[in-house]
């Protein structure tokens, strides 16, 4: 789906959404609720330029409009693999991107996240991944690298890795096993404006994505794990 489609189908009462480059920004409005679009588009590759102007979409938004919902439109191949981006310290930048997420978050914005057409490895995670909550579509494509990619890093061969993905939505790319993961909450289908307003009203600052993952069967241990840890700090 298209951005330009799936804003008409998130905001009834109209959005004035614009596109510089793969860049996203602008305004939806629901009835009775305004909501600050950030995103990117065209599968971008979020180099040191993307980041800083989402970084930049965000500050704007608690200085201008505070308490605003943020809702982050999702569409990228990655970080932009560059020298260029890497001696420009890109991991500063998305880090930088991330603390203004959670500089919204302590001002009272909510932040929504919406994969709508592909997220992939890093340039997923300071926006999507850092939201209160994170939505998809059925259709969107999600993962940190394909199977190829992690039998190289893993050293596994590619062959039991497709069999372990079979099983196991960790080695799986693809939205749904992202929903059994309980890193996104769900896939919005049908009416996508009022499946927004409920993720709003649903959204929280706690981080409950490891406790979605154990019910849902698809991350069995995390959770208790990091209770583990909690209960002896």
């Amino acid at each position: 789906m298209q951005w330009q489609e799936l804003a008409d189908r998130l905001f009834s009462a109209g959005h004035d959404i614009a596109q510089q480059g793969d860049f996203l920004h602008g305004t939806g409005r629901r009835p009775g609720r305004e909501y600050a679009v950030i995103g990117t588009a065209n599968h971008a590759e979020v180099g040191v330029e993307l980041a800083l102007a989402m970084a930049g979409a965000v500050l704007r938004t608690i200085e201008a409009f505070p308490g605003r919902p943020i809702l982050f439109l999702v569409d990228t191949q990655g970080q932009r693999l560059r020298h260029r981006d890497e001696l420009l310290g890109l991991n500063r930048y998305m880090s930088h991107l991330c603390k203004c997420v959670e500089a919204a978050r302590r001002q009272g914005h909510r932040v929504l996240g919406l994969v709508y057409s592909q997220a992939l490895s890093g340039g997923f995670l300071p926006n999507g991944m850092a939201a209160d909550l994170c939505a998809a579509l059925p259709q969107a494509e999600i993962r940190v690298m394909n199977l190829p990619a992690m039998a190289r890093v893993t050293r596994l061969d590619e062959g039991r890795l497709r069999e372990l993905s079979g099983s196991s939505p960790v080695f799986a790319p693809g939205a749904q096993n992202y929903v059994s993961m309980g890193a996104i909450d769900g896939l919005w289908e049908g009416d996508l404006g009022q499946a927004l307003d409920d993720a709003w009203a649903r959204a929280t600052p706690q981080d409950g994505r490891a406790a979605l993952g154990q019910a849902r069967g698809g991350r069995r241990l995390a959770h208790e794990i990091i209770a583990g840890i909690r209960d002896r700090a």
